[in-house]
């Protein structure tokens, strides 16, 4: 069987830089075997998290959007990638609400002690993190990279490997950087191989 890697966008734009290169990851992952499905997060009908915590005593939420289907999606996946640009030092409002909305999984895993995903699991589950900035700073990636580090302990889907490219303001198109395409592409397929249990050959 096919393993499973979501591949969430977190930009607005659909044919920006940051889809372009989780277009390149999604080829990696895919030519290595893996089913993927994109989830293109800014399009989504779904409200903020309200802290109804409904969650608290149940398995799922009491709002009842488009993130009751996605739960399940991310209890079942393999694994995740993220591709998302850097705004105010940190990821987008439409991504960082999806990811709030996963107090599903942090109260089960940390409230009720019966984490969605089993330890065998969370083993071989692995999160690859790609990024853009505008700014040229040392510590632009920091708050983006803490959240999605802190989502993966939530999900049981850990912080494996990262694809970072800052100065995006003086360089504009990404297809201008192949280096970073190919890093994006490169990076997908190792997670493919590793998810379907076989070592990185390329």
């Amino acid at each position: 069987m096919r393993k499973k890697v979501i591949a969430l966008l977190g930009s607005p734009l659909l044919h920006g830089n940051t889809a372009r290169l989780l277009d390149e990851a999604v080829r990696g992952a895919e030519e290595a075997g893996c089913e993927v499905e994109r989830i293109a997060v800014a399009h989504l009908d779904i409200a903020p998290c309200m802290e109804i915590f409904y969650c608290r005593e149940n398995e799922t939420c009491r709002i009842e959007d488009e993130m009751i289907g996605i739960y399940e999606k991310f209890r079942e996946m393999d694994g995740l990638i993220i591709a998302t640009p850097v705004m105010t030092m940190g990821i987008p409002g439409r991504l960082k609400s999806f990811i709030d909305r996963f107090q599903v999984f942090y109260m089960a895993k940390y409230h009720r002690g019966q984490s969605f995903v089993a330890p065998g699991r969370r083993r071989e589950r692995k999160m690859l993190f790609i990024s853009i900035a505008g700014m040229n700073l040392p510590t632009v990636f920091e708050g983006a990279k803490m959240t999605a580090r802190a989502f993966g302990e939530i999900i049981d889907c850990p912080y494996w490997d990262e694809v970072l490219r800052n100065d995006m303001d003086t360089i504009q198109d990404i297809r201008t950087r192949p280096e970073v395409m190919e890093a994006a592409y490169r990076k997908g397929y190792e997670l493919g191989r590793l998810l379907s249990g076989g070592a990185p050959s390329r």
